[in-house]
């Protein structure tokens, strides 16, 4: 039995195949995701887990250069943007703003989406894996 770390077994998984430049995606429980990309639903009901929840344990566990968020987070969700841009102030990825529209779409290329029970509006994220070495 693992002592730490993510005990999610799917999530773990998904992050053991990563590669340098592969993504995955984190997003609020109603970010549709596509029939080619893997599933992984933790929602368990109306914000439980928390999006910022899902992110800190999947972000200490990635090496991550880059990551990818909605342009329309700046507007509709500064309370969920402020805390991604405190997490990642010490790591400094770059950071891409899309329309939500093309977030969406990228989503079919990440290894996995991982559903949260998050509910406030564009709480997504795509991370793109670094390398460590």
């Amino acid at each position: 039995m693992k002592k730490r770390g993510i005990l999610n077994s799917d999530i773990s998984r998904v992050l053991s195949y990563m590669g340098h430049t592969d993504s995955i995606c984190i997003g609020d429980c109603g970010l549709p995701v596509p029939e080619e990309t893997e599933r992984i639903d933790l929602a368990v009901r109306f914000g439980l887990p928390s999006f910022m929840d899902v992110l800190r344990e999947v972000g200490g566990d990635m090496c991550i250069e880059k990551i990818v968020l909605a342009e329309e987070m700046k507007e509709k969700n500064p309370a969920v943007l402020k805390e991604i841009e405190e997490y990642f102030a010490d790591r400094r990825p770059e950071i891409v703003y899309v329309p939500h529209v093309e977030l969406k779409k990228m989503t079919e290329t990440c290894r996995a989406v991982i559903r949260t029970g998050e509910t406030t509006p564009y709480a997504n994220i795509i991370l793109q894996s670094g390398c460590i070495f």
